[in-house]
């Protein structure tokens, strides 16, 4: 049975705190923060904001969920940075190359895309298991290479074209595009949005209706009591750094499928650390990390709206971390509380001397 209290008070508490710190912020920034947030909030009306905003969730939402398979099994891969930039410039470069018809064309680079990522986390999943070596190093460490390894490729002398002042892969057909969803003036909404929301809905399966879910939350809750029913914890760990890379390396697909059409020196870095800020917002859970790509992509798109007030687009970043912040503090009032009142109907329960009455004290 789900327990409201422990699903919507954190959620509501985070909010809550969260605004009080970027107001305290805001007036020592000599700002009001009542006009500081009526303009951020309309800021979502003016021109392409809204679907912009979308869009960077989008992207957001992807990289929540590549760092929540992770967590999932206690696994921090910190290298989902890596991973991403590193699946982007081979699906450019290898997208560029080929010449197949529309919905194939499209096919072969995710697969390709996936199965870089997968790569780039093997090597940090194979040092964990099997010599314990932390995959926050590790992963740390083959974020940093990444920069070398895409500045090579991308070389003129490599698989690079140069742009002005710019270079990149060379362009991707438009049979290997994936087509948005136009809303008029609005803009355009990138149709990965579809690839993206079907990924959700299959992590989500994956947890809930399939024996590998179960074992992968299993293990990572306790390895020793999962070894005990048969689980390896070394197999869900290498499963889950291999899945959590093959979904990182989708993260620059909607904005290389959909709009840039090829991979830059200049492209957006930085998509893998929110992931994992992402999904500690949306506590792993699909819909919760749905939630939280969305309003860390309107921080991000309306922070520009408090220059004119003359506030420091700065602040924004303030409201992202107290945000962060707020719902790792809120989850774990609200845990102790409700484990403290079981505890107490428990203790009841037990001096009425029922043990059917213990047995539904103690059930969660």
């Amino acid at each position: 049975m789900i327990n409201w209290r422990t699903a919507l008070l954190p959620p509501a508490l985070a909010i809550v705190f969260s605004m009080l710190l970027s107001s305290v912020a805001l007036l020592i920034s000599g700002a009001n923060p009542l006009e500081a947030f009526g303009t951020m909030a309309a800021q979502l009306l003016h021109g392409n904001t809204a679907v912009a905003t979308v869009n960077l969730a989008i992207v957001y939402y992807l990289a929540g969920l590549a760092a929540a398979i992770g967590f999932q099994m206690n696994v921090f891969n910190i290298g989902v940075e890596g991973q991403y930039r590193f699946a982007a410039v081979v699906a450019a470069i290898v997208g560029a190359a080929m010449k197949l018809p529309p919905v194939l064309h499209v096919i072969v680079i995710l697969v390709v895309a996936m199965f870089s990522g997968a790569l780039y986390a093997l090597l940090p999943a194979l040092l964990k298991v099997y010599r314990g070596v932390s995959e926050v190093i590790t992963t740390i460490m083959l974020n940093s290479i990444v920069f070398g390894i895409v500045a090579f490729l991308i070389n003129p002398e490599q698989f690079g074209v140069l742009h002005g002042n710019n270079v990149s892969t060379e362009q991707i057909a438009p049979s290997g595009r994936i087509p948005g969803i136009p809303l008029g003036d609005a803009g355009t909404v990138f149709g990965f949005v579809v690839i993206a929301a079907a990924l959700g809905y299959g992590y989500w399966f994956m947890l809930r209706r399939t024996r590998f879910g179960f074992e992968l939350k299993a293990s990572g809750e306790s390895a020793t009591a999962a070894a005990a029913g048969g689980v390896s914890a070394k197999k869900m760990t290498l499963a889950a750094m291999l899945i959590s890379g093959a979904v990182a390396g989708l993260i620059a697909m909607p904005e290389l499928l959909g709009r840039d059409y090829v991979y830059a020196m200049t492209s957006t870095q930085g998509y893998g650390f929110t992931g994992l800020a992402v999904a500690l917002l949306g506590r792993n859970h699909p819909a919760g990390i749905a939630f939280g790509a969305l309003l860390w992509s309107f921080l991000d798109r309306s922070a520009v709206s408090l220059e004119s007030l003359g506030i420091p687009s700065e602040i924004a970043t303030i409201m992202q971390g107290t945000i962060v912040l707020s719902v790792v503090v809120a989850y774990e009032i609200v845990r102790r509380a409700d484990l403290a009142a079981q505890q107490r109907r428990v203790g009841r329960a037990g001096r009425n001397g029922s043990p059917a009455t213990v047995a539904e004290g103690g059930a969660v």
